[in-house]
């Protein structure tokens, strides 16, 4: 959970999405004890699989530009849980599979701006620093659907796009679910 940031892991648990993940531990210390405990959390694979699984949602990619930093990249000594998108401020970012939005708004740890989407079967799709958010939380989505502008927000030195894809909390890598451009 470390690279997740807590209330990104929050609130994929608070939204239901993440059963596994018990919110007593993405909460700091000091928090923990207004959580009540329910069972323990499912233990998470040691990696991710490096291929293709089963019941992933088909992807488009959210936005045309170029990957600039790799799933599993090191980004501040922790891997990168996503790809980064290098992106004009302004361009489109559309939702990378049809989905309902499960958070939209502004993520306060390093985010900045940020649209979840639920793909059901337990997969989510986030997408990261974004400038302006054009959909709200409950919202029904289409693939391809514009759900955002790219900006700079939260810890992006740039504008540009950072995007997630996940099984519960559990990152997978993009790249194996996204069409191979020519």
């Amino acid at each position: 959970m470390r690279g997740l940031g807590l209330a990104f892991a929050a609130l994929l648990v608070s939204a239901g999405l993440a059963a596994h993940a018990q919110p007593e531990n993405l909460l700091p210390p000091k928090h923990r004890a207004a959580v009540p405990v329910t069972k323990a959390p499912a233990k998470l694979p040691a990696k991710p699989p490096a291929k293709r699984e089963a019941g992933a949602p088909r992807l488009a990619w959210p936005t045309s530009g170029a990957v600039i930093a790799r799933f599993g990249a090191p980004v501040k000594g922790l891997p990168n849980n996503g790809i980064d998108l290098a992106a004009f401020a302004g361009m489109t970012v559309h939702a990378a599979a049809a989905g309902k939005v499960v958070f939209a708004g502004k993520e306060p740890e390093r985010f900045g701006q940020l649209i979840v989407i639920d793909h059901g079967n337990s997969w989510v799709t986030a997408y990261a620093y974004l400038g302006k958010v054009l959909v709200k939380e409950g919202q029904t989505v289409k693939a391809r659907q514009v759900v955002a502008r790219i900006g700079k927000s939260g810890e992006a030195k740039r504008p540009g796009l950072h995007f997630e894809l996940r099984k519960g909390t559990a990152p997978r890598n993009p790249a194996l679910y996204l069409p191979i451009r020519l």
